[in-house]
């Protein structure tokens, strides 16, 4: 009896099915989304021609769908292959971060050798050793092990209402000085920022924080943030007119009290 053993991915097919998750999740929408060739070739750092060969082969392990005029798009088990590798790569960035010790800043290369090397049962063991966290320490969203990614309900700080507090929901940019200086200004996920001004001319957001901080973000930066409203939370530092005449009466009539009394 012949049996048909299906040998596992290489780390060269895992990287390309893993770029083309990420650029298709950046877009989400209806259907099939074709990422176009130069954009996989520069996301993998490789060159286009080389894409072109490597896609083919995808496609002929019915991995992919490629349309020369249209780009590449994942199949369904391109797909689920992709979300099992983007599982691993940020448990293991939990992982490192929660057990080992190491910095937000300091984790992306090592999950990037290491998801190709923990097997999915160890994947499960991590992911319930740390309580099968929602998401990774950038806010990235933690694939389940059926493949399946949690869709946020988010905005970036380019759209979210101006002087309403938001919680740093994710941080999608993986490069270490971005990451050093969110950290430093207050903009880790779970930290409590609200939008006081956005400037069209400055291409400029302004934000303050808890502490009282202000920051000026570039909006290419200010993008790069994903929030989330906090339910019933008052604006941060800031009294409304109304809270502010009713202190105002309170302290007035207090005082109207004391001379009374005198």
């Amino acid at each position: 009896m012949w049996y048909t053993v299906r040998m596992a991915p290489s780390r060269t097919v895992e990287d390309y099915l893993k770029a083309l998750l990420l650029a298709a999740t950046a877009t989400p929408g209806p259907g099939p989304r074709f990422v176009p060739m130069g954009q996989l070739a520069a996301a993998v750092g490789v060159t286009p021609g080389t894409t072109t060969t490597m896609v083919k082969a995808l496609a002929r392990s019915g991995l992919v769908r490629y349309e020369p005029y249209s780009g590449v798009a994942l199949t369904r088990e391109g797909a689920k292959l992709a979300a099992l590798v983007l599982r691993r790569h940020r448990l293991v960035e939990l992982f490192l971060v929660q057990v080992m010790g190491f910095r937000w800043d300091e984790v992306h290369d090592e999950a990037e050798i290491l998801e190709h090397a923990v097997s999915d049962r160890l994947a499960e063991r991590i992911d319930d050793m740390l309580g099968r966290p929602k998401s990774d320490p950038h806010g990235d969203p933690i694939p389940n092990a059926d493949g399946i990614i949690r869709r946020q309900d988010t905005q970036t700080l380019l759209t979210c209402p101006l002087h309403v507090p938001v919680t740093i929901a994710r941080v999608m940019d993986q490069d270490a000085a971005f990451l050093r200086f969110a950290a430093h200004s207050g903009l880790k996920p779970g930290d409590v920022i609200e939008v006081e001004q956005r400037d069209e001319d400055a291409d400029s957001v302004r934000v303050r924080g808890r502490d009282d901080r202000h920051i000026t973000l570039g909006t290419r930066a200010a993008s790069k943030l994903q929030v989330h409203p906090v339910p019933g939370a008052q604006s941060i530092g800031r009294t409304t007119s109304t809270e502010g005449s009713a202190r105002r009466r309170g302290a007035g009539a207090a005082r109207a009290r004391s001379v009374h009394q005198r």
